[in-house]
């Protein structure tokens, strides 16, 4: 019996969660590391898993005062006795770092942008080598809403398109960000074990239902013992930090669409000279 096989006989909660356990404690044992963190399932649990392991763990949360995200990781890194740094957003940060990820990365889609603040306001702050991230759960889980109820040729279909983005976009524009910073990221559900294993998966069981969603990931968190953390719900980054909000806000006031606010900044052009 092969690794896998025996990984799914014992269960798909189970045999992920000892894969998760195993990929996170080879990154991270005796080292000193990061996680940027929402306060929900995903971040949560790599947290968890890494405070096992790790030499030492420092919680980095971006989000306004009150955010979602804010409010979520607050009370569950008290849960879990670790480091925790709120990095506030503020209108000056917003025009900051939109412009100073413009200028690292060369993204101009606002929603790219908005969902990747925090990672440009944590990556300068770090004072480890190691960040480690929750991308690709969504993807890898089928966690996005738009997801709910599809056929299973659709939802293939639209996790082949979501995995090309996420390669293609996202992730060079995250590696572009942590190494202009001195910083390395990695990214626990996107290591091959955990695909491989979800790929031997019926992909029925991974469509979701109404607030269903990622029940496999959740199943690993119980399987760990983490029940607080499989029942975390979790708004999508732009919303749950408030950037989006801030960037709609900046934009409007200056009579602009979010899209013509971030062509002036890409063209060095400054909100405040508008």
């Amino acid at each position: 019996m092969t690794k896998l096989s025996f990984f799914i006989t014992k269960g798909m909660g189970g045999g992920l969660a000892d894969i998760l356990d195993g990929v996170i404690r080879d990154a991270v044992t005796g080292k000193d590391v990061a996680v940027a963190f929402s306060g929900g399932l995903d971040s949560g649990l790599i947290a968890a898993i890494a405070g096992k392991y790790a030499e030492s763990v420092r919680l980095y949360t971006v989000g306004t005062a009150g955010s979602y995200d804010v409010l979520a990781s607050g009370k569950m890194a008290s849960d879990l006795k670790m480091d925790w740094v709120h990095v506030p957003l503020n209108e000056e940060v917003i025009e900051e770092k939109l412009s100073e990820m413009i200028r690292i990365t060369g993204t101009l889609d606002p929603i790219v942008l908005s969902f990747e603040f925090p990672l440009v306001c944590i990556a300068p702050l770090v004072e480890c080598d190691l960040i480690l991230g929750g991308q690709g759960a969504d993807e890898v889980f089928c966690g996005y809403s738009k997801y709910l109820d599809l056929s299973t040729d659709n939802l293939l279909k639209q996790r082949e398109e979501d995995m090309v983005k996420l390669n293609s976009l996202t992730l060079p524009h995250e590696k572009k960000v942590v190494s202009h910073y001195g910083k390395n990221i990695f990214y626990p559900f996107l290591h091959n074990d955990v695909t491989e294993f979800v790929s031997c998966l019926n992909p029925e069981v991974l469509i979701p239902h109404g607030d269903d969603r990622k029940m496999i990931l959740r199943d690993a968190a119980l399987e760990l013992g983490y029940s607080d953390i499989a029942s975390k719900k979790k708004k999508a980054a732009q919303y749950g930090t408030g950037s989006m909000n801030l960037m709609k806000k900046i934009a409007k006031n200056r009579g602009l669409s979010v899209s013509e606010y971030i062509i002036g900044l890409a063209d060095g052009r400054p909100w405040t000279t508008y």
